[in-house]
């Protein structure tokens, strides 16, 4: 009993050097890091969310600066070119699996722009079940400027020769259509299609946030190592003046 007595103090010492400063520290960084997260993303989603409600204007020929056009609402007229669809894969709607479809748009002026023109149904792949949709002669185009988007690390690779999409890299995009790259796409706008395919409006204005849930979770972790090193410093304490 002496022998435990007289090391229990050396060990929660111990404890509390390896084990509940530096876990306390990391936890209280791991929180800290999940606040600037937070804050990131509630800034992000007011930007998105403000720029999509702007007034519409029309699709210049060429934009230097993309970012300070990203998420406007933009117009501009030709013909789509269906015959150089593309498509992106593992798209939902209303947690119905699909495919967006990524249509070549030549403008009046003879340039050319990529368009988002919104999701199909896995069986509507194929243009001939949905030829309502594949619309003809001039129209008038309103949506939202986008960009593309960086893979995560368990997005599939892009299969250009396959004419599948998992992710929007633009230069390989408009590198398949034929065209000259630009730094930017158009997402159709919501208006229906005849036919009711594709559905338009897909533009994600509101990115995902439970950044507030792991603040909580970092920081009570954090705490809870703080209060059980406290009661073994205490009970160690006690144990070495008995």
């Amino acid at each position: 009993m002496t022998t435990n007595r007289e090391t229990s103090l050396p060990r929660a010492r111990r404890w509390l050097i390896f084990v509940a400063i530096p876990g306390v520290l990391v936890l209280l960084a791991l929180g800290s890091w999940q606040v600037h997260r937070l804050m990131w993303k509630n800034e992000a989603n007011e930007f998105r969310q403000l720029r999509a409600q702007s007034k519409s204007v029309e699709l210049p020929d060429s934009i230097e600066d993309v970012a300070a056009m990203l998420y406007r609402p933009v117009w501009l007229e030709g013909r789509f070119r269906h015959q150089g669809e593309m498509f992106l894969a593992a798209r939902s709607y209303n947690s119905n699996p699909g495919f967006h479809v990524i249509t070549p748009f030549e403008r009046s002026d003879g340039g050319f722009v990529l368009v988002n023109r919104g999701w199909v149904p896995a069986d509507r792949k194929d243009p001939a079940t949905r030829g309502g949709g594949q619309i003809e002669g001039v129209v008038r185009l309103e949506g939202l400027l986008a960009g593309g988007n960086i893979p995560g690390w368990m997005t599939p690779d892009n299969a250009p020769g396959e004419n599948f999409w998992y992710w929007i890299d633009l230069p390989s995009l408009y590198g398949h259509a034929g065209l000259e790259a630009r730094g930017y796409l158009v997402d159709a706008g919501p208006a229906a299609n005849p036919g009711g395919y594709p559905i338009g409006g897909q533009t994600k204005t509101e990115l995902r946030n439970a950044h507030l849930q792991y603040v909580v979770i970092w920081y009570a972790l954090a705490a809870c190592l703080s209060v059980i090193t406290f009661l073994m410093l205490r009970r160690a304490a006690r144990a070495s003046e008995s």
